[in-house]
């Protein structure tokens, strides 16, 4: 036997389980008595029933009996799929979407060609200080907040490079003095 099939097999043997011990349960309702259904679950619940239906492990071949078993199966199996087909699609330890990191062509339109006009983000990033760029797509606001914790390098490495630009007005706040 190949390994497909011998997969396919194992992946079913829970649905076939459960259509097997199913056919117990209709050959309980066959053996409620009562005309209607509400009778027959009456009956069920207080005649015991399910005792009778459960007292031989084996399943019931009754032709209703398999019917109820291949319809319980088959209901799961259904469930189990429709619950597969509708998961996400993750990439597991990646980065889920369509989102990248930015590279030095996607910030170029946001800077100005003369250096000096520029609040400088990093060693390789700016932002133009042109309130009115050629392309008004690329016109954004000019604030800037800097957080780090003491010693990030929050004064030598943002604040002083922009304050020697001398290009624009600041608002520095420096709460210990």
């Amino acid at each position: 036997m190949n390994s497909k099939v011998k997969k396919k097999i194992v992946l079913n043997i829970p649905y076939v389980v459960l259509g097997l011990v199913c056919t117990n349960i209709g050959e309980a309702w066959r053996l409620a008595g009562g005309a209607n259904a509400s009778e027959k679950v009456q009956s069920l619940i207080l005649d015991g029933c399910f005792g009778a239906a459960f007292s031989n492990p084996m399943p019931s071949f009754v032709p209703f009996d398999l019917l109820i078993g291949l319809i319980a199966g088959g209901a799961l199996r259904l469930a189990v799929y429709l619950k597969g087909k509708n998961a996400k699609k993750f990439r597991h330890n990646m980065e889920y979407g369509s989102a990248r990191w930015g590279t030095h062509v996607d910030i170029e339109p946001y800077m100005d060609p003369v250096f000096k006009n520029n609040v400088i983000l990093s060693q390789t990033e700016r932002l133009t200080m042109n309130s009115r760029p050629s392309n008004p797509k690329y016109a954004r606001n000019k604030n800037v907040l800097v957080v780090g914790g003491s010693g990030s390098g929050k004064t030598r490495f943002v604040l002083k490079p922009n304050l020697l630009q001398m290009h624009s007005s600041y608002v520095i706040t420096d709460p210990k003095g």
